[in-house]
């Protein structure tokens, strides 16, 4: 495993809409594992492959509970319900934070690196996780999403620095 560059913003890579992922190879699991222990090395809860300048459908994501870490394979929200605002924060973006609103409760669909099919549904931190990252594969940042960036005061008890 080998950490790798977080891209930051301006990074067009970060703007492009990820390719699907047809097989899953030994190449993948490797990528996977560096954007592991990149997303580890950089206390985030998540990462998604175009922040390590790969456009591929790939995120891993770890908030700490019972789920631990997810490495998933071109995941897709399939269901989504209800509205909560929180404070977020991005590798990408590297000292900024802001309010943004996302849905409370989400189901998401993807393989996982062994290629089976896999479901999850998901509230709190690890909906909005899977909102933040799936969004970077889909060229969508977390700042054209922002209701109100915050001072470091009010970003303290923020909930997500993928």
């Amino acid at each position: 495993m080998a950490q790798r560059i977080i891209r930051k913003n301006g990074d067009e890579v970060l703007r492009r809409k990820a390719a699907a992922v047809g097989k899953i190879t030994p190449g993948i699991r490797v990528l996977l594992d560096d954007m592991a222990e990149t997303m580890y090395a950089a206390d985030g809860v998540g990462l998604a492959a175009p922040q390590v300048g790969i456009s591929k459908r790939l995120v891993v994501i770890d908030v700490r509970d019972e789920h631990g870490l997810l490495k998933l394979v071109n995941p897709e929200i399939v269901d989504k319900n209800g509205a909560v605002v929180a404070v977020e924060g991005c590798l990408s973006f590297p000292g900024l934070a802001g309010e943004v609103e996302r849905a409370e409760m989400v189901t998401v669909k993807a393989l996982d690196v062994e290629g089976r099919p896999v479901e999850i549904v998901a509230d709190g931190l690890l909906a909005r996780a899977f909102q933040h990252e799936i969004d970077h594969l889909d060229g969508i940042l977390f700042i054209d999403k922002v209701i109100r960036f915050v001072n470091e005061e009010e970003a303290e008890d923020k909930d997500e620095n993928d």
